[in-house]
């Protein structure tokens, strides 16, 4: 009896917490469910994203591989339209830059380096991006506009290749002291084993010694 008596008051006293704090607990209950529902229902939607910008990406370079550049183009659009958010859509702005650039559509290039140069994650490949949207603004003889773009500091692995197309530019503007120096940069910046510097090499020596 003593126990069924205490039992009783022991359901009593949960009972009254209960209507006391019954509501904060179903609250805190289901903003816990809705959380771990939330966050698993994100990570199957940016993995079923994924999924499915690789598998156009995939289709991309078969496209690239067969220089079909139309089709590299407009795969792209997709990829960059649909899935914008996964790193996909940066290689895919870049393929259709290539894209635009073998065709000689220089506008569509340049629209598709930009749009990697703003909104790709990664930095390499927001600087890869900036380099290819000069080049081609050198190829249009933009100079300044072409410069202007290379004086953001890239990643330091990138350092030489901007320095030597600001060497290019340069000596498109006649400034064969400034080309040099920029070229001297490139080469000091170059790998050692890289035949790259040979290339370098040669367009210091065509310059001629400094005066």
């Amino acid at each position: 009896m003593a126990y069924d008596l205490q039992e009783q008051e022991q359901i009593e006293e949960v009972k009254a917490w209960w209507k006391e704090h019954g509501r904060l607990v179903i609250l805190a209950v289901s903003v816990a469910v809705i959380t771990i529902s939330a966050l698993q229902g994100w990570r199957y939607y940016r993995h079923s994203q994924a999924l499915a910008a690789v598998t156009l990406y995939g289709q991309l370079e078969s496209a690239e591989h067969a220089g079909e550049h139309k089709k590299v183009r407009d795969i792209a659009q997709q990829i960059i339209a649909r899935y914008g958010s996964t790193p996909y859509a940066a290689f895919a702005a870049l393929s259709a830059a290539r894209a635009g650039f073998d065709t000689g559509d220089l506008a569509g290039a340049k629209s598709s380096l930009q749009w990697a140069m703003e909104r790709a994650r990664e930095q390499e490949i927001k600087d890869l991006a900036r380099m290819r949207l000069a080049g081609v603004l050198l190829d249009e003889k933009s100079y300044a506009e072409a410069l202007k773009l290379l004086e953001t500091k890239p990643v330091e692995s990138m350092t030489g290749l901007y320095a030597d197309l600001k060497g290019d530019i340069l000596l498109a503007q006649g400034k064969i002291a400034e080309a040099r120096s920029a070229y001297q940069l490139a080469l000091d910046r170059s790998d050692g084993s890289s035949p790259y510097r040979n290339t370098i090499q040669l367009k210091l020596d065509a310059l001629g010694e400094a005066k």
